[in-house]
């Protein structure tokens, strides 16, 4: 376990990635210090990278000697970090040789690859030999998609970065420790829960160890281009034709004055804007014509950013989206959403989803659907998801991992929050399809976690004022036939989430025909309902864990959602069965949730077709 002097490094850097001290219920968390703490540039998927997917050796941290923790909970970098070759005359139980270690693919979870770790939660060692070639004038960064949960890189025995959290990316500068010729990473990869973590130790998925996604080395010029926002201008109304475009691109290492330029030839808008002291290039510049972006019509541009020798182009998509009264309105027509929760594993194959082939399945299974949405619960999915949903239509909720028992009485706990928030703002804010910043899923409703919730509300408007903020929400109160919504957290939402299983664990199937809900003059969406039921397990429509019983439950929810009139989107939970350690009941789970639509190996069940049929023939739900 990390001791106290850690958690405050942690904390540190928290706070310096924040660019600014953060305030928590009047606590002011401190200024970074001097630890190595990693950077986020954006992108990344549209620069020419040197990939290093593929085989790296690992070890399992099971000795006392090279233990990644020292006694005091500090990082030992004189741990498995300095990759050293065993010496025939060294220390009983201090030999170690990564170059005859076995190894593992990269992305990948180690649960799934190596039977004997498939529920280990702890250090594991990755080390990988590559070639390098430094050219002056340039910086060098690693890559990583996401390690879960925390990460230590070292690079010829330098220690280059740390992170925390498992679902989102960062990059580590290795420039100053490359040398041209053979190098090697190392990286420790802890997957411990931990009771200040984020999420806490206990949550319905599986915990997945190990690097998770791509890995890969950017090099880029001294000045370059880390950061940019490129959207449509959203103002405080909606306005027909409206063709402005305005952002801004950050330009790290460069000086005041730097010209960027940013290009949409397609649509016809071209502007140099100059750098200001902090290297940031804000502009605003009217395009001659413009597509929006939609469901119907997922219209991206090629937009070319430039400054110095730094070139980059991205595919982004220009759209609306904005709540007015109960209404969601996509450049200014209201919409309803016709979704599915779906977790980031991998249908059939299984383990974490982290590929192009897992997308391309998840996807074709929400075009099955009819779906115009879905909720990515309950974490960053892989950048290949919101990339998929941009050219395919599909409307995203992102969500961060406050999942259920958070310690929301922490300062720490929040300052690493921010930094969750800020990487997933931060990667995909120029995904059109990400309509939706989510700051929680099931917390329990108490003062506490309302202020910390709340500010964390307030953060994400901040760092993105022009999407909508939800929270997925289970303190709804249910007496007789009447469910009442009363949690103060909802006047801190654009769009409410609803978490509810009348049918399953709450009632019978037949007590939502009835049910009527009072709820807040927002938008809702009831973001998950079901039931589990195995695949081919059949029996009466009464029958607890049969496709029937499940079916029966969408059957009664549909009646009762269809009289909801601040109702804007359903997600029903969830799109496929997936592991959870909770989920152990002999012969029905098996270390399953199943409430999913299809099974864990692909076979659809007969609640998907219910949901399919009512999104074809629009029968649940409208938008206005």
């Amino acid at each position: 376990m990390i001791g106290s002097s850690n958690r405050a490094a942690a904390l540190c850097r928290a706070a310096c990635n924040t660019a600014a001290a953060l305030v928590f219920l009047g606590t002011v968390v401190p200024a970074c210090g001097q630890q190595p703490f990693q950077t986020l540039l954006v992108g990344v998927d549209r620069r020419p990278v040197t990939s290093l997917n593929g085989d790296w050796h690992y070890l399992v941290d099971q000795s006392p000697a090279r233990a990644l923790y020292t006694a005091n909970g500090d990082i030992n970098d004189k741990s498995y970090a300095r990759n050293e070759r065993p010496n025939l005359f060294g220390k009983h139980n201090e030999e170690y040789d990564f170059s005859t270690a076995p190894t593992l693919k990269v992305p990948g979870d180690w649960n799934t690859q190596i039977p004997e770790l498939f529920n280990y939660e702890g250090v594991l060692w990755y080390q990988r030999d590559f070639d390098a070639q430094p050219k002056p004038g340039t910086r060098t960064f690693l890559h990583i998609g996401a390690a879960n949960y925390r990460s230590h890189v070292w690079v010829n025995q330098k220690r280059v970065c740390d992170h925390e959290g498992g679902f989102t990316p960062f990059d580590c500068e290795v420039t100053s420790a490359l040398h041209t010729g053979s190098n090697f990473v190392v990286i420790a990869v802890d997957a411990t829960r931990l009771v200040d973590g984020i999420p806490s130790v206990g949550y319905d998925w599986f915990n997945y160890g190990g690097l998770t996604r791509d890995v890969c080395l950017v090099t880029v010029p001294d000045a370059f281009i880390d950061d940019y926002d490129v959207h449509l201008a959203h103002g405080p109304a909606w306005q027909p034709g409206n063709t402005e475009l305005t952002g801004y691109v950050h330009v790290l290492g460069a000086a005041a004055g730097t010209p960027v330029t940013i290009n949409v030839p397609e649509a016809g808008a071209n502007i140099t804007a100059k750098t200001d002291a902090d290297g940031r290039a804000p502009f605003s510049v009217k395009a001659a014509q413009l597509t929006l972006w939609s469901p119907e019509s997922p219209k991206l541009y090629k937009v070319s950013l430039s400054s110095g020798s730094d070139t980059l182009t991205d595919e982004i998509g220009f759209r609306d989206i904005r709540v007015e009264g109960t209404r969601i309105l996509l450049n200014g027509k209201a919409i309803f959403l016709k979704g599915v929760n779906a977790h980031a594993e991998a249908p059939v194959r299984g383990g974490r989803a982290n590929n192009d082939q897992d997308v391309a399945t998840i996807f074709d299974y929400l075009k099955e659907l009819n779906a115009n949405f879905v909720r990515l619960c309950h974490y960053p999915h892989d950048e290949r998801m919101e990339r998929a949903a941009d050219r395919d239509g599909i409307m995203v909720w992102s969500e961060i991992p406050n999942w259920q028992h958070i310690s929301f009485d922490k300062p720490e706990v929040y300052a690493k929050d921010v930094v969750m928030l800020k990487e997933m703002i931060r990667r995909d804010r120029n995904k059109a399809s990400v309509i939706m910043w989510s700051v929680s899923n099931e917390t329990s409703n108490n003062p506490t976690r309302t202020r910390f919730l709340t500010d964390l509300a307030n953060e994400a408007r901040k760092l993105d004022s022009t999407r909508l903020i939800t929270s997925a929400l289970n303190s709804e109160h249910i007496q007789g036939n009447t469910a009442t919504l009363n949690d103060p957290l909802t006047d801190a939402l654009d769009v409410i989430g609803v978490n509810q299983y009348i049918g399953w664990y709450t009632g019978a199937p037949e007590d939502a025909d009835t049910m009527q809900w009072i709820l807040p003059q927002k938008p809702v969406i009831m973001s998950e309902f079901g039931a589990e039921a195995k695949y081919g397990n059949h029996g009466a429509n009464n029958q607890r864990w049969t496709e029937e019983q499940q079916a029966n439950v969408y059957n009664h929810q549909l009646v009762m959602l269809s009289k909801i009139p601040q109702l804007r989107g359903i997600t029903p939970w969830v799109l496929a069965d997936f592991r959870s350690n909770t989920r152990n009941i002999p012969k029905l789970q098996d270390g399953y949730n199943r409430k999913g639509l299809v099974s864990e190996d692909g076979r659809k069940k007969q609640a998907f077709f219910i949901v399919q049929k009512a999104y074809k023939d629009n029968t649940v739900g409208k938008a206005e």
